[in-house]
């Protein structure tokens, strides 16, 4: 009987052990999401014409600003800013203040960083060579510029702060290189709208680490044709790390650009 007693006792222990830990509810993970930052001082001034055309390409290797999603409401960042391409792709939030030349009654526009200002060491830092270290500058497009402030100021002084970057679907990725040199140009990126890390995995390989290259295109030195291809990218703002599965056919090509429906948030 005492076998008996003993051998019942440990059974509905084990149950109540094995139900427990059943019905023990998941543990919700946290997910990083990028917040705005408080407001700072620049200046901004814009470079081309109404049309933008000078805007196009740019260091951060968006090629045509239309086609890609980020049209003409985009600025050059002075190196303060830039912090080596890693800030490709974020956006801020601007406004005129302090001018007569600020529009009234308009509080803001958003623009996304496509491009560098370099110094203008030939130029004084307060006068001419406005992206000279350690000013922040933003040198935007004319019709970003002529959203708060009449062109003909030439310069005025702005209130900017970093905002969530709103991209309709996921990242994308455009492919460069050659069959042992893998060069991507990652675009679309939403949240902080910055890239940190960056690897690449073949159906055949495990995760490769990619390097980065400059403004927003990351490097693999290796093998990687007739596999597809998935992307793993950590946020540089929020760490926030995705991944993307099977981004590229086994028979992708350079030249082209890859969509996928995953996002930072």
């Amino acid at each position: 009987m005492a076998s008996f007693t003993s051998w019942s006792f440990k059974f509905l222990f084990m149950t109540l052990a094995t139900f427990a830990i059943i019905s023990k509810p998941s543990l919700a993970v946290a997910v990083p999401v990028f917040q705005s930052s408080p407001w700072a001082a620049a200046h901004a001034t814009f470079y081309g014409d109404e049309s933008a055309s000078q805007t196009m390409g740019g260091a951060c290797g968006y090629g045509d600003l239309y086609s890609n999603g980020y049209g003409t409401d985009t600025a050059a960042l002075s190196t303060t800013l830039f912090n080596d391409g890693f800030a490709c792709g974020t956006c801020y939030q601007i406004k005129c203040v302090d001018s007569p030349w600020c529009y009234s009654g308009v509080p803001s526009t958003t623009v996304t960083a496509t491009n560098i200002c370099p110094p203008n060491w030939a130029q004084d830092s307060n006068n001419g060579g406005w992206c000279n270290p350690p000013r922040a500058h933003f040198d935007m497009s004319k019709p970003a510029f002529m959203k708060i402030a009449t062109w003909k100021a030439g310069i005025v002084p702005v209130m900017y702060r970093r905002v969530p970057c709103e991209r309709p679907g996921g990242v994308r990725f455009s492919f460069q290189g050659n069959g042992y040199w893998l060069l991507v140009y990652v675009m679309n990126v939403g949240g902080g709208g910055d890239i940190a890390n960056m690897w690449v995995k073949g159906s055949k390989t495990g995760w490769i680490s990619m390097s980065h290259n400059w403004g927003a295109s990351f490097q693999a030195f290796a093998t990687l044709g007739g596999q597809s291809l998935s992307f793993k990218l950590t946020s540089y703002s929020t760490k926030e790390t995705i991944i993307a599965w099977n981004v590229a056919p086994e028979n992708w090509n350079v030249g082209s650009t890859y969509k996928t429906d995953v996002n930072f948030h």
